[in-house]
């Protein structure tokens, strides 16, 4: 059974084929499918019946299909599938560019200004993606933006004016254009009856790889949820964001019937900023993970074997601001989670800003900016004047551009910068760098959970001794630290006394 494949191939043919004839969802995204009879490209779980062999062609990203002259299957929909973990993670130069295209720097910023701030030249960056990618850089960010212009109209109402500005395009003639030579029909054609959400906003699916443990997600988040800004049970987590002047909203659960998805419901006022938050959600909710590449490591051995196999869709929690992450690192320095919650919520109450009008029940407050917190007194709130001067320094240091939570710096550029502050040790470094950037790798190797975690039944490990067994869990470190702390936690419950019924 034969099949050429193009040069931007991203696995051996073999795999390919069997995922595609098994419809294997744990590769979903990982390749497309492209049929040269019908000059259409498909995800590997579509359910259309298998073309011939010798007309197949398998591409790396959406972006190399379309740049073959292949279009998007309407019964698939490509515009579905997870994004390619192995691309968009750690600090090789297609992760970062991918990262900073996922801000929007291609819309404002020439390539030549992107492969500077990289640190490569454009040429140099144009063949890296080609080779790997199948596609160039412009080609990448352009597929992007029209496969979520696809989503948006099969799945809403929205205008086509209000869809071509949530795509990233400026111009509707622009992305008529580009849309009609992307699907090979007019945007309009696409429209089909939209999903609601519950209060008339829009309904969108986001999909991820199994295994994908949501609930566990969703438990660490609600530990930690500020009231006022967000709200975290047993099924769902929403959230209220800015501008404060024009507010949105947005709430994450899960997709009925069992699917690999989860459900958005989302009001945002300003479509030009639609797909920088379904980005930013896929990021905190880490719906592109690959879990075989990451169980691959977590199965080597020792005592993260058992935990994976309890939990292999234990993903990696973000967060969704990175000056709101830093202060609860900070308040959560050397005290409980439980603590550093309630003065993170005393600053939320105290200087969060107030939106307009109401957006949902309870949730009617921003977290303070860096320009707030400045300049204010946060020992009325019950920190310390240690903890109250770190979060100042913190706050003078992003608003005078000495730190930043720049999606695209190496790992340990970040935490040799944010170190530098006085306050900020290793701990709180890796910690920002785990629930602000995502990053897969970032170690806070002096946890004391994690030390008395990774021991299993021996004695507490030092920080040094920890660091040195974490080298065989890269690149991965970030998800072994998840199921340590999972793993702990799960002891405490179990030791929990069971209450006597009546």
């Amino acid at each position: 059974m034969a099949t050429v494949p193009a040069p931007s191939a991203p696995l051996p043919d073999r795999l390919c084929e069997q995922a595609r004839l098994s419809r294997d969802a744990r590769f979903d995204g990982l390749f497309f499918t492209a049929v040269t009879s019908t000059r259409i490209y498909c995800r590997p779980v579509c359910p259309a019946p298998s073309p011939k062999p010798e007309n197949i062609r398998y591409y790396a990203s959406a972006a190399a299909a379309e740049a073959a002259g292949f279009r998007p299957c309407l019964r698939c929909r490509p515009e579905l599938a997870p994004g390619n973990d192995s691309w968009q993670r750690g600090d090789h130069v297609i992760a970062r560019a991918l990262k900073l295209m996922e801000q929007g720097v291609l819309e404002d910023d020439s390539l030549e200004d992107m492969a500077q701030r990289l640190g490569v030249g454009a040429r140099q960056l144009r063949r890296v993606f080609v080779e790997r990618l199948g596609a160039p850089p412009i080609s990448v960010h352009t597929t992007r933006r029209l496969l979520f212009a696809k989503q948006l109209l099969t799945e809403t109402d929205l205008p086509v004016t209000d869809v071509a500005l949530a795509s990233g395009f400026r111009s509707l003639r622009r992305f008529n254009a580009a849309f009609q030579q992307a699907n090979r029909m007019p945007p309009r054609e696409l429209r089909r009856h939209p999903a609601k959400a519950a209060d008339g906003g829009l309904a969108l699916r986001l999909n991820y790889r199994p295994p994908y443990d949501f609930e566990a997600i969703l438990a660490f988040l609600r530990t930690r949820a500020l009231p006022g800004v967000e709200q975290v049970d047993e099924r769902s987590y929403a959230r209220v964001f800015g501008p404060a002047d024009a507010p949105g909203w947005l709430r994450l659960s899960a997709w009925p019937n069992g699917e690999h998805a989860l459900k958005l419901e989302l009001q945002c006022p300003q479509p030009a900023r639609m797909l920088g938050v379904v980005s930013k959600l896929r990021r905190m909710f880490d719906l592109d993970a690959d879990p075989q590449a990451i169980g691959a490591v977590m199965h080597a051995g020792g005592v993260l074997k058992p935990l994976h196999q309890r939990r292999p869709g234990l993903r990696l929690p973000g967060g969704w601001d990175g000056f709101e992450i830093a202060v609860r690192a900070i308040l959560g320095q050397q005290v409980s989670v439980a603590a550093a919650r309630t003065l993170a919520t005393r600053i939320v109450q105290r200087w969060g800003t107030p939106v307009a009008g109401i957006v949902a029940p309870g949730l009617e407050r921003l977290f303070p900016g860096p320009e707030i917190l400045v300049d204010v007194d946060l020992r009325e709130v019950g920190l310390t004047t240690a903890r109250a001067n770190t979060v100042q320094g913190v706050a003078r240091a992003l608003l005078d551009g000495r730190i930043d939570f720049r999606s695209e710096q190496p790992l340990d550029a970040f935490v040799a910068s944010w170190v530098e502050l006085a306050g900020i040790g290793e701990w709180t470094a890796h910690y920002m760098a785990m629930r602000a950037l995502s990053h897969p790798d970032a170690f806070p190797a002096a946890d004391l959970i994690l030390r008395r975690a990774a021991a299993g039944d021996g004695a507490e490990l030092s920080t040094k001794a920890l660091t040195a067994l974490a080298e065989d869990w890269r690149p991965w470190r970030a998800y072994a630290v998840m199921h340590l702390w999972r793993a702990a936690t799960d002891a405490v419950e179990r030791a929990r006394p069971k209450a006597k019924s009546a």
